[in-house]
């Protein structure tokens, strides 16, 4: 009978628990959890803060008795492992609350004890007024302070996937909320063009969004109480209590009732290196495709492990569940003799701004070029469904793709509705093999409330085949900024567009209709950049005038691509 320890619940090590009983009825099977909870919903936490999730107990997936009922697992709450030997094949064992030790004997043992927020140093970071959101106890944290002090203002640092989340989730319940993101932009998987939609989102839901901008240091300050008839904008009196004063980066402070600190997450790699496993060269715990460590007999999932980008096969540190999830059902089967292999990590992802949502699979721009990887790149911007039918949204698509064979390197979409199918759709095809002219050919389902007869994703596979086959040759928005003078910029909209929508610098405009009657206008000595609106119009004109023997190319994405890239906030 195989004996398997697991340090750690959530995705990675309650997953290889209930696999692992699947596999082995006879398999003695022990799980350690430091927390209260084995199995809760922590992508769900800032949801419940916002109010969206009413039930706390909805989040709570599994407890120690129903999991042992279930699964037939001796899990241990509030127990920390704090050592490993390897040799003796034993770990050794901290009650949280009486802090007496034991020791417990492994066969094979699975690390997976996630990743701690990072904590930069800060003065006043200890203040009981700054937080982190990591697990249950952070939540119910969270929750007291908004109940007890109601704050008016709060302050989130760090524009990721939760500190978006917990900006949604504050202003739900009527706080103010600044957002603070050292970057030039929020959302770094997906490139600055497409992170400017969630900017715009961010303003229109009165956010006070400040990039470039980071937390140098916290102090409390007691502020004297106004008179009852003092309101803010909300129409409600003022809570005055002890106050946090935050100084930034660009030498300006900020009164706040309220910090939520969420600049990112570290692997927690302390047992493994008192253990003396090997790290990876980002820091995490290095496991082969079995999710086996430096020690053959001890598995590693979760947040803490590097394993290989999809793309560039590349080392990786990318702390989402669903691969969690998939790492601990490997790692069961194989500490079980099985020989199963993970099969690397693309990062497909999503993220809810208020009715917005914006999603990204494989390698985005900025990865591409600091690799030195030769690409090309698309936009397509449609409708999520016939746009005859109500309620259709448009969707904005960012296609990354190989010029030489058409590989898709990557994908980022935002928009308000369908967001999720389509990156899902490319991700599927980018873990087939499949290439951008593929995605021309898929057959996806069409009704008018659901989709189009020629999808988002057909659009963008037939742009990318247009490139690659040469039909269509495209420019892009720093293009039309070159000096050159061998270059024109040909606007094809119609003059009202232009009025209403802006115009690009120095552009000529000659509507599509007319542009045959006015060939004549056209220098023929000079490289042609067209645009229009989304780009529809622009492959039209282009084909017109390469025709005519023209020397052309359109902006793929037309105006709305190159109002995107120069946006500020």
């Amino acid at each position: 009978m195989s004996k398997i320890v697991i340090v750690g619940g959530v995705a990675g090590g309650a997953s290889a628990a209930a696999r692992a009983r699947r596999v082995s009825e006879t398999a003695e099977i022990i799980m350690f959890e430091r927390g209260e909870f084995i199995s809760f919903a922590n992508c769900g936490l800032p949801y419940h803060i916002g109010g969206e999730i009413e039930s706390r107990d909805a989040l709570l997936l599994q407890t120690p008795e129903s999991f042992d009922a279930r699964f037939k697992v001796d899990v241990r709450i509030q127990q920390e492992v704090v050592a490993v030997d390897r040799h003796a094949k034993v770990v050794t064992v901290r009650h949280s609350q009486s802090g007496e030790t034991y020791q417990e004997s492994y066969d094979k043992l699975l690390l997976s004890p996630g990743a701690a927020p990072i904590v930069p140093p800060i003065s006043g970071m200890d203040n009981h007024h700054v937080y982190s959101l990591r697990n249950i106890p952070d939540m119910d944290k969270i929750l007291s302070t908004l109940a007890l002090h109601e704050p008016r203002h709060a302050t989130v640092v760090g524009g990721g996937f939760i500190g978006l989340e917990m900006v949604e989730a504050l202003r739900h319940r009527g706080v103010h909320v600044t957002l603070l993101e050292l970057a030039d932009q929020v959302m770094t998987p997906v490139d600055h063009e497409m992170a400017n939609m969630v900017h715009q989102k961010l303003v229109d839901n009165g956010v006070d969004l400040r990039l470039s901008t980071g937390l140098i240091a916290i102090n409390e300050i007691n502020i004297a109480p106004l008179e009852p008839e003092a309101t803010d904008s909300y129409d409600k009196p003022i809570a005055h209590h002890n106050t946090l004063n935050l100084t930034l980066s660009n030498g300006t402070e900020l009164n706040t009732g309220l910090v939520i600190m969420a600049i990112g997450v570290k692997p927690e790699t302390t047992l493994a290196v008192d253990a003396g496993l090997a790290l990876g060269q980002l820091g995490g715990i290095q496991v082969n495709a079995a999710m086996q460590t430096s020690d053959p007999d001890i598995f590693a999932v979760g947040d803490a492990v590097e394993t290989p980008e999809f793309v560039s096969g590349e080392s990786s540190l990318i702390p989402l569940a669903g691969p969690a999830n998939r790492q601990g059902r490997i790692a069961a089967d194989n500490m079980l003799g099985g020989d199963r292999v993970y099969r690397r990590t693309q990062g497909t992802a999503i993220c809810k701004i208020f009715d917005m949502a914006i999603a990204s699979t494989g390698l985005n721009e900025k990865r591409l070029k600091r690799d030195q990887v030769a690409y090309e790149k698309v936009y397509v911007h449609t409708a999520s469904h016939a746009s005859y039918y109500p309620g259709a949204h448009p969707v904005s698509l960012k296609l990354l793709f190989s010029p030489d064979d058409g590989k898709i390197l990557g994908a980022q979409a935002a928009g308000l509705d369908g967001i999720d199918k389509r990156i899902d759709v490319i991700a599927v095809a980018q873990r087939a093999g499949l290439t951008v002219q593929d995605l021309e050919d898929l057959e996806l389902t069409y009704a008018p409330p659901f989709g189009s007869a020629r999808d988002v994703v057909n659009q963008a596979g037939m742009v990318a085949s247009n490139v690659l086959s040469g039909d269509e040759k495209i420019c892009h928005t720093e293009d039309l900024f070159s000096s050159a003078s061998d270059r024109m910029v040909l606007d094809v909209r119609n003059p009202g567009e232009l009025e209403k929508s802006g115009a690009i610098p120095n552009a000529v405009n000659i509507p599509l209709h007319q542009l045959r009657a006015r060939l004549a206008e056209l220098p023929r000595d000079k490289q042609i950049m067209i645009a229009c609106q989304v780009g529809l119009r622009g492959h039209v004109a282009y084909r017109i005038l390469v025709q005519h023997g023209f020397e052309a190319r359109n902006l793929t994405g037309g105006f709305k691509t190159f109002q995107l890239m120069n946006a500020s906030f």
